[in-house]
């Protein structure tokens, strides 16, 4: 921070609106912004004199020679000599740019934070409103299927909602509550591997050409879902440039620094690498970028996008522990710089990969299943697709009803919602259903799409089987066969 301060002397009998400022006096404000400034300057120092007191304290915004712009916040007072005679304005100008850039990082990482907070919730209750039509289109398939007509209706409805449940899925990314497996992997890898699904995404007018450096770090991060981020910056590339252009990608360690943390709040200091995705499209207008992550905003037309591929990867890279930034001018480009921290020496091995569902229900053998929610649809729905399956079901609408119930009847297996009303939650059913009955089974069920989606799950038992709303019937049939069998896991939608 610098603080400038210069003092404007003036005649007596001066002629500039009862004042003459010495041209002096502006020498400092002219080599930062010219003669257009020193001239408003000037016209402040008479208002100065003419009141006799100090003006209120102002910010300017100051671009210097080379178009830097700076912050600066600018007091002017009156000068006196020994006998309190008005001799001149002092000028004192303070640096704020650096503060003013906190803030407003500060500000916007304050508005994402609320705005994914509001999106996950959205998530949530759209999740549970998805299970119970997918849930019933499946129960409704194998009713029209000698009718291929309706067959053909059925199948495009549920196409919808499985769509509709990817969509959910990037809301709960940008909300940072999607399920990570981060592994530690080298970016390099991943991007050289990524280059022909590129071409075929971007089409034959767009050059793509890589810059990867040497010995990059490896990264901290779920493979899929950087990949999945990478692709989606390159389809922003790619709609950037209607008319063809050029898309480069670099890859280069970075170490950031305390002072170059705190311009972004959310941002630590640490070792990072850098993966830079840049075109050569039409670039954007500052007020595009202050919006550009912000789900659901889009500058494309109707029908041309769903606004959420940008947002799903600031969500996953501020999940991660990383950082996601841009840089764009209109007519000149964009480029985006995405940062994950450089993986610890001491992390675990990569989990293992889910074993594919079957196409066939997993069979049943005869258990009872207690089935604990609090949405009577989805409830009901659960309660017909598992009687379908052979299980003897149960139902309760809350934790204390279904403890209820548990005191009454042996039960095998307890399928229960996390997130439900009332001062107990899935978890904590969980946890006295295990502590009371030991050979109980549990498996847990969420529109979060993660343990800790209630923000109450970081003591949750992970040996406890997690199954993702929306499912279809035959992830249900597999993933309560497996709890069942003792085989914990987490069932993906």
């Amino acid at each position: 921070m610098r603080t400038v301060k210069y003092t404007s002397r003036f005649k007596r009998d001066a002629a500039f609106a009862g004042v003459d400022v010495n041209k002096s006096s502006c020498v400092l404000a002219s080599a930062l912004v010219g003669n257009e400034r020193c001239e408003h300057s000037r016209h402040l120092d008479h208002l100065v004199l003419e009141a006799g007191r100090p003006l209120p304290s102002f910010e300017e915004d100051i671009a210097d020679q080379a178009g830097a712009h700076y912050i600066f916040e600018t007091i002017k007072s009156p000068l006196r000599n020994a006998t309190g005679e008005l001799v001149g304005v002092v000028t004192t100008s303070l640096d704020v740019t650096a503060r003013k850039r906190t803030e407003a990082a500060l500000r916007q990482a304050q508005k994402m934070e609320a705005v994914g907070n509001v999106a996950g919730g959205m998530a949530h209750d759209f999740n549970n409103l998805l299970s119970v039509a997918i849930g019933n289109l499946d129960l409704i398939v194998p009713m029209v299927a000698a009718d291929p007509e309706l067959s053909e209706l059925v199948g495009e409805v549920l196409g919808a909602m499985l769509r509709g449940a990817d969509l959910t899925q990037r809301l709960l990314a940008f909300g940072r509550r999607q399920p990570l497996q981060p592994v530690p992997l080298h970016v390099n890898d991943l991007v050289s591997g990524m280059v022909r699904l590129l071409a075929r995404v971007l089409g034959e007018t767009i050059q793509t050409s890589l810059d990867l450096a040497c010995d990059v770090w490896p990264v901290a991060a779920d493979p899929a879902q950087l990949e999945a981020s990478i692709a989606n910056l390159a389809t922003n590339a790619r709609d950037a440039m209607p008319k063809g252009g050029a898309l480069h990608i670099a890859t280069a360690n970075c170490h950031v620094d305390a002072e170059q943390a705190t311009l972004q709040p959310d941002l630590r200091p640490g070792d990072y690498v850098m993966i830079e995705v840049t075109d050569s499209g039409a670039g954007m207008t500052p007020e595009v970028m202050s919006q550009i992550f912000e789900p659901f905003f889009t500058t494309k037309t109707v029908g041309k996008g769903t606004g959420l591929g940008l947002s799903m990867v600031f969500g996953f890279a501020k999940q991660s522990g990383g950082h996601i930034s841009v840089h764009s001018e209109p007519r000149g480009g964009s480029t985006f710089r995405l940062l994950l921290p450089r993986a610890p020496a001491a992390m675990p091995a990569p989990a293992p990969v889910p074993v594919p569902v079957p196409a066939s229900p997993a069979p049943s053998r005869g258990e009872t299943v207690l089935v604990v929610e609090d949405n009577t649809a989805l409830r009901r729905l659960v309660a017909r697709l598992l009687a379908e399956l052979g299980y003897h079901v149960l139902e309760a609408d809350g934790v204390r009803s279904a403890l209820a119930v548990l005191e009454t009847t042996q039960v095998d297996l307890l399928f229960t919602d996390i997130v439900m009303s009332g001062d107990m939650d899935g978890f904590e059913l969980a946890r006295q259903s295990r502590s009371r009955w030991p050979g109980i089974k549990v498996l847990l069920t969420s529109g979060f799409a993660e343990a800790g989606g209630t923000g109450r799950g970081d003591d949750h038992d992970a040996s406890v089987a997690m199954l993702r709303k929306p499912y279809r019937k035959e992830q249900l049939a597999q993933a309560l066969r497996d709890a069942l069998d003792g085989l914990s896991g987490d069932r993906s939608d």
